[in-house]
């Protein structure tokens, strides 16, 4: 797993070196005020078109495929689009869709990036005591994104120069194979300064947070929450030897804490009951993803022996999730069926019912829970990847394609989709598709020359078909084109 350090200094570097080529663009535009900051969010257009960011967005989310922890659980992305969602609702200056993903890591971090992209490490997730909490996190960060701060810092990166980005670059990529190398790498090139540079001012900070906690407040949350989870952060830089991973490119001062708390007067007080959506997200988290299986069976024992929650379907759920991990799993199912009982169609449960199915040696049972939810939401991620897989595990790999070449229609990005559909692929012994579908998953993550591979092996079992033969050939030239614009960009 990547350090959180490591993966924020790769993710900004990468940043850098990806706008080089349109920040340099417009710098003759610019003239001799070519270093001065636009004062509005929108007027950075100057620096990078939108088509841009969002085809540099696109380009750094697929090397974040490859290479960072995120998480691929339909029901966790699930959650925290439908959250993040709910806030770009409010937000102005929404140029493109927002997609919203979850990092596998315990620091308390979030950050967004280029064409509407916002990251959430887990440790945020499991930090905050409410749905407000992490709310304001995300509008803190929507709002980076729609005032456009980072196309902003490209205006000031203009007199970067290309043999000091591919040194910088070179570290980073050194410190994704040997942290402890790459990190002494990256303090002897410019790196280290480049880093601080596209570290949000304090300008930004203040915009995000007055902007953010509007949204927030909009959007149906508790606006205090803000100042809250600021409260955490700064607890924790004092009971650390260093600031939380956030508080590296977020700088927390005093001053803003305070500005925070002076904005809280000026709304009213909001009652919330408390999320049970996100104490399942929560509970989820902390049993698959945070903590080893045999001490989140203590946990969660321990937790509902207690008493000491908030949901109790929210606890009982995470020591179902827990005696899974430990293959337990009928007592799991016990559990999970009494929750079924109370929600017969809620995701979490649903999820969880169909892996302890497919376990236990019975995918059809899951099949015929996930058929009768499927009429009700045709388009629900959770459903359709779950059927797929208990498709695929009682063999029913026909019925699985068809699923999921109908789903990726409309989720052409969704890596899960195109591993579920690999396997059934094989398992029809359809070995052009199979290629294909590998092809498709590999260019997900950036992997071009490899999906080129992948389709030139599909062409292999195209026979007589001489349609097939022109899509694959079409396809092969579209990851060549999108792979030659990776290294123009870098």
């Amino acid at each position: 797993m990547i350090s959180s350090l490591v993966f924020r200094r790769f993710f900004s570097l990468a940043l850098l070196a990806t706008v080089f080529v349109a920040a340099n663009s417009s710098a003759q535009s610019l003239g001799s005020d070519k270093n001065t900051l636009p004062e509005i969010g929108v007027v950075a257009s100057e620096a990078l078109t939108l088509d841009k960011e969002i085809l540099i967005g696109d380009a750094i989310m697929r090397q974040m495929r490859g290479q960072a922890p995120l998480i691929g659980d339909p029901v966790i992305t699930e959650y925290i689009q439908d959250l993040g969602n709910r806030l770009v609702l409010q937000a102005d200056n929404t140029k493109f869709p927002f997609q919203f993903f979850v990092i596998n890591n315990n620091a308390m971090n979030a950050f967004a990036f280029y064409g509407g992209h916002v990251g959430v490490h887990t440790g945020i997730i499991t930090a905050a005591d409410n749905e407000s909490e992490l709310a304001s996190v995300l509008a803190h960060e929507v709002t980076h994104v729609t005032q456009r701060h980072l196309a902003r810092r490209a205006l000031s990166q203009q007199r970067s120069s290309p043999l000091a980005l591919a040194s910088m670059f070179g570290s980073i990529l050194l410190a994704m194979a040997n942290p402890e190398a790459g990190i002494a790498a990256l303090s002897t090139t410019q790196a280290m300064s480049a880093q601080m540079g596209i570290d949000y001012t304090r300008s930004n900070e203040q915009e995000a947070d007055r902007i953010g906690i509007d949204i927030l407040y909009s959007a149906g949350f508790d606006p205090k929450a803000t100042a809250s989870f600021f409260g955490k952060m700064a607890e924790q830089y004092r009971m650390s030897s260093r600031p939380p991973e956030r508080l590296l490119t977020h700088p927390l001062t005093e001053k803003r804490i305070a500005d925070a708390r002076i904005r809280m007067d000026g709304y009213p007080n909001v009652r919330l009951a408390p999320s049970k959506s996100f104490h399942l997200a929560k509970a989820r988290i902390q049993a698959r993803y945070q903590f080893k299986p045999d001490y989140a069976l203590e946990y969660f024992e321990a937790v509902n022996e207690s008493g000491s929650y908030l949901i109790k379907d929210a606890a009982q759920y995470g020591l179902a999730i827990a005696l899974f991990e430990n293959e337990k799993y009928q007592e799991a199912k016990k559990i999970n069926d009494t929750l079924m009982q109370k929600d017969s169609e809620n995701l979490f449960y649903l999820d969880l019912a169909t892996d302890i199915e497919i376990a236990l040696g019975r995918p059809q049972v899951a099949i015929d829970k996930l058929e009768h939810v499927l009429e009700q939401k045709p388009r629900n991620s959770v459903v359709v990847l779950n059927l797929s897989n208990a498709l695929v595990a009682s063999k029913q790999h026909d019925r699985a394609i068809e699923l999921l070449r109908d789903y990726l229609l409309i989720h052409p990005q969704d890596e899960i989709a195109y591993q579920i559909l690999t396997d059934a692929y094989k398992g029809e012994k359809h070995y052009m598709g199979m290629h294909q579908s590998k092809a498709e998953l590999l260019a997900l993550y950036g992997a071009y020359p490899n999906a080129v591979d992948e389709l030139q092996h599909a062409y292999n079992f195209t026979g007589d078909n001489h349609l097939e033969k022109q899509r694959i050939r079409a396809r092969i030239q579209q990851f060549r084109d999108e792979q030659e614009k990776l290294k123009q960009m870098q």
